[in-house]
Order: structure tokens, then sequence, then C-alpha cells
């Protein structure tokens, strides 16, 4: 009986586009499994926008100090043709005899339309291409942290893991470090909401989120002294502003949904989210949330005008939210 083959190790990568620092961390990702394979190897960094073919040759080619290396040549949208005919042929000669390889090449590449043919090019040589998703959309964010628990081998429980993302959702560096920290950090598995919140209370929109969450729960007064308090502490009352604005159209997004003014694809939020919005639905009326609204917003306006008293409109602002929109508070 035949044995198993093992698929060939790929020893030219394009790394393309997406998010920044999952682009980064796809190159590293490629640049340790070549080393794993090949620990001998010299490892050289090329920038595309300097380099010349001569550089690259140099580069694959076996030197004094290895017989092999791994090359990696970012921002390869910036190469000149020059740069890009000896990066094909080379891709071209590796993927006819993969033994005649002397260097893996890792190919990064920033997004954008620009350098398109020169990927074209490359991958019609012979380069394995690795897309990069950009995270833009809050579902991409969520299965993201996820996955960071996944590579550590853990779980984190779905509040959890969307309060990250509402606070480090556009920071996906910072997002995976603190994934890290608490994997680190914490046997329990799955990681709770309330773990994290230990991490992040330092956070103004953690913060807000909070007061947000007492406000939508018909608890104005716990609302308030947080909200107080948060103040007192340094906390921007317009971060407090912007949490309760995003509560309020996350309501009405779900309202809609329910009502069937909108599907939840045209609501653009993530599902987890919507569904407990639907539950918080109980009890208010389309004028209440309109009312609370308009509060808000004259809230916002009086903390960035320095207007009369901001803080009795934050105030007014959170009674108003606690009781629905109901105008006898």
């Amino acid at each position: 009986m035949a044995g198993k083959q093992t698929k060939p190790r790929t020893r030219f990568v394009l790394v393309i586009g997406g998010d920044e620092f999952l682009n980064e961390q796809q190159v590293r990702d490629c640049r340790d499994e070549a080393a794993k394979n090949d620990p001998e190897a010299e490892i050289i960094e090329l920038d595309a926008g300097e380099a010349s073919q001569y550089d690259f040759d140099e580069a694959v080619s076996p030197s004094l100090l290895s017989t092999s290396s791994i090359v990696i040549i970012r921002h390869i949208q910036n190469a000149d043709d020059a740069l890009v005919d000896t990066m094909a042929n080379y891709c071209a000669s590796i993927a006819k005899d993969p033994a005649s390889a002397s260097g893996t090449v890792i190919a990064q590449h920033d997004g954008g339309q620009k350098g398109k043919r020169i990927i074209d090019r490359l991958a019609k040589a012979g380069a394995e291409k690795k897309a990069i998703p950009d995270l833009k959309r809050a579902d991409a964010k969520l299965n993201f942290v996820i996955q960071c628990f996944e590579r550590h081998k853990r779980r984190i429980d779905p509040a959890a893991a969307q309060q990250l993302v509402a606070v480090l959702g556009e920071k996906t560096g910072e997002l995976a470090a603190m994934c890290e920290q608490l994997c680190f950090d914490f046997d329990d598995d799955p990681i709770s909401l309330n773990l994290v919140n230990q991490y992040l209370t330092g956070n103004a929109e953690v913060t807000g989120f909070a007061v947000a969450d007492a406000a939508l729960a018909g608890n104005d007064s716990k609302a308030i002294i947080d909200m107080r308090a948060a103040v007192a502490q340094g906390t921007d009352p317009i971060a407090l502003v912007g949490a309760l604005a995003m509560k309020l159209r996350t309501l009405a997004k779900a309202s809609a949904v329910r009502s069937g003014s909108i599907s939840q694809a045209e609501a653009k939020t993530n599902p987890w989210v919507l569904r407990n919005a639907t539950r918080q639905l109980s009890g208010w009326t389309s004028e209440g949330l309109s009312r609370c609204i308009q509060t808000l917003a004259w809230a916002d306006e009086q903390n960035k005008t320095n207007g009369g008293d901001p803080m009795y409109a934050l105030e007014r602002s959170i009674e108003l939210i606690s009781h629905k929109g109901r105008m006898n508070v």
C-alpha cells in the first residue's frame, strides 16, 4: 500500500491586502512556518519600492552565511517592471521544479487596486494567494475575536466577545492583544463578560455602555450615579452620550426589523446585538424612542457647546431613557 503523500510546501506566497494587522500576522505566520521547515534559512527583508531585480536575485540565492533563505518582500505594489519580471521568473521556475528552490518568498501587498497586475502575474506564475479580510463588518470582527481565543484553544462568551468588539473593534492590534492577555491571565473557559469588563474599566466606552445598560434596564439611579462617578474620574461626557446614542440606534433598528420596515440585513447590525436589543423593546413606543433620541441630541449639543447645564442635560436624557421615553418623570 502506497504511503500517504504530503502536500509540497509553498515556496512563493502572496499576502494580499485586508486589515493591516491581519496582513502582518499572516506574513509572520508564513515566515514562522518556513523557518520551522528550514531552521537554517537566513531571513531577509526587502522593500519592493527600493529593491532592484539584483537585490531579489541575491536574496533568493545561496550565500556564504546560508544555503537557503526566507525572503519577505514588502509593498510589492511598488515594484518596478524589472523586479516583477525577476520575481515572476523565479516563481515559475520553482513551480516547475520545487527541489531547485533555495529560497522561500513571502510577497506582501498593502491592498487596493495598485499592483493588481503584479498579483495576477505572480499568481499565474504559480504563487499561492492569501487574501486577507478587511474586518470592516461587525460580524467579521466578532469572528476574529472568537478565532483569537481558538488560536489559544480557549472560548469566550458571546456577550464578552461583543464587548471587546464594541470597545476595541477599530483597533485590531489592541483587540488581539487583549484576547491574548485574557487567555494568559485567566483559566476560565469560556472567558466571561465580567472578566472582560475588569480589564476595560478604565475605558470611556465601557463606562458609557454600563451607564446605558443601567438606563435601559430602568435603573435611573444607578445610571446617574455611575455617570457622575465616571465624569468625576475624568471621563468625557461626550463619550457617555455616544454610548447612549449607540444603544438607542440599535434599539431603533431592532424595532424597525420587528415591524418589517427593514430587513435584518438592512439593519447592518451584528445578529447577536440585534437579538439582545429586540428583547429590550418591551414597553417602548415609537414616540418614546423618538423623544429619547431628540433629548440625547440636545444633551450632545449642550456638552459640545458648553450650554447652560450640560450635566443636567445628560441626567435628563438618562432619566427619560430609564422610563422608556415617557414624559411623567
